[in-house]
């Protein structure tokens, strides 16, 4: 059995991390992974489970996450109609195809190695949240054919190798080629499961060091964190919708840019050993 003491701390650190995430997706609308990855490995690392195997943990947990968030997203937008299910049906099968390498890949590398590359694609959208303009346009349709089939299974590969879901990478490119906003949103949390689903589920079969794996781990997965995350998330998004009707969230929103940047940044030193 795990030290209590142990299981206090952890639960208190998952209680912050669940209510951070929630209120930042309710006032900002970005999506959990890409503040839960970040949370979860320094939370995990600070109870002393730093291991080469630490990133699985949090993209794992990550990911399991966005499976409960991303469905009932998507349930509420279709409700209002702003889900584009010709974009969702075509793109999903590349997304699945893509998740998956991307779940294997991650599977087989070292934690250092999950670090960087979260690091180097944080910094990305960071800047791309702190700098980028609801103007911008690459083309006025979605891409087809060829590039479809390229750039869907890309989308998936990257979002299981960041542990995040459609919202980082799937929002942007639908709003770069002409779709409008809150149907790039609602569309994206369709992504957002199928990115997640598969990656789960091969992460569930992935076998950790037990020594490397907090307490209450299935496979690469934390189920405490998975339920007090998605507890908390639940009780807290309405607080952060109800800061942004309140008040202009652009200025939070590029506080939380640099932010994400920071933190990408110093995944990056810390993978690199400096």
């Amino acid at each position: 059995m795990p030290d209590p003491t142990l299981l206090m701390m952890m639960f208190a650190l998952l209680l912050a991390i669940g209510a951070l995430a929630g209120v930042l997706a309710g006032l900002l609308g970005v999506g959990g992974g890409i503040v839960l990855v970040p949370a979860f490995f320094y939370a995990f690392q600070t109870l002393g489970y730093d291991s080469p195997q630490l990133m699985q943990i949090c993209l794992a947990t990550s990911l399991a996450t966005i499976i409960v968030t991303s469905v009932r997203s998507v349930l509420s937008h279709n409700k209002k109609g702003a889900v584009d299910w010709q974009i969702l049906r075509t793109w999903a099968p590349g997304i699945i195809v893509g998740a998956v390498a991307g779940m294997l890949v991650a599977a087989s590398l070292r934690s250092a190695t999950l670090q960087m590359l979260f690091g180097c694609l944080g910094v990305v959208i960071g800047l791309y949240l702190g700098f980028g303009r609801a103007e911008w346009r690459i083309a006025e349709a979605m891409p087809k054919g060829i590039r479809r089939a390229v750039m869907s299974p890309v989308m998936g590969f990257l979002s299981v190798l960041m542990g995040i879901g459609g919202g980082s990478f799937g929002v942007p490119l639908m709003s770069l080629h002409g779709v409008a906003i809150h149907r790039a949103v609602a569309t994206a949390a369709g992504f957002g499961v199928t990115i997640a689903v598969p990656a789960v589920i091969g992460f569930l079969t992935v076998t950790l060091e037990p020594s490397a794996r907090p307490p209450f781990t299935i496979g690469a997965v934390n189920m405490p964190a998975f339920v007090v995350v998605i507890a908390m998330t639940l009780l807290t998004a309405p607080l952060g919708v109800k800061i942004a009707h309140a008040m202009d969230p652009k200025p939070l929103k590029r506080v939380f840019a640099v932010f994400l940047t920071l933190v990408a940044l110093n995944m990056l030193r810390k993978a690199l050993g400096a």
